[in-house]
């Protein structure tokens, strides 16, 4: 089973080609139990937390066919401890509870955010009901 000295061993590139065999069914359970419990808990919580538009990008990247294996792995992974009752700090906790998921999110993008593409954002947006951010040019005279 995966957990998380697995997953950093696979972010170097450590795993071994057992463990590489049974990524595509990993990918595939943890995808049913993250759309059955991430959308319903990020939409309760979406106006509660900054990081609200990251995980919905994260959720479409995971989701998009062209996206890698071990991407999808790094992010369900990290969208699965968003959903844990169980957690670190208790989301219930008013100022922390959400302490720690904004922490393994963030580091779950510092190793494969490169892979959210421009689409995956514009999905979150659009999801979470935010507008598309406007490009401003200056122009001097």
């Amino acid at each position: 089973m995966w957990n998380l000295k697995s997953l950093l061993r696979l972010s170097k590139g450590e795993v071994t080609e057992d463990e590489v065999k049974n990524l595509p069914l990993v990918v595939e359970k943890t995808q049913r139990v993250s759309r059955a419990r991430l959308l319903p808990k990020l939409m309760r919580v979406a106006g509660k937390i900054p990081f609200a538009d990251d995980l919905a990008a994260s959720w479409y990247c995971a989701q998009d066919p062209d996206t890698p294996l071990k991407v999808k792995l790094v992010l369900l992974a990290a969208l699965g401890y968003f959903v844990i009752p169980t957690d670190l700090l208790p989301d219930v906790i008013m100022g922390l509870g959400f302490t720690d998921d904004a922490t393994v999110l963030a580091t779950a993008l510092s190793i494969v955010g490169g892979q959210i593409q421009p689409q995956h954002r514009r999905a979150a947006r659009r999801l979470l009901g935010l507008p598309e951010p406007s490009i401003q040019t200056d122009i001097q005279s």
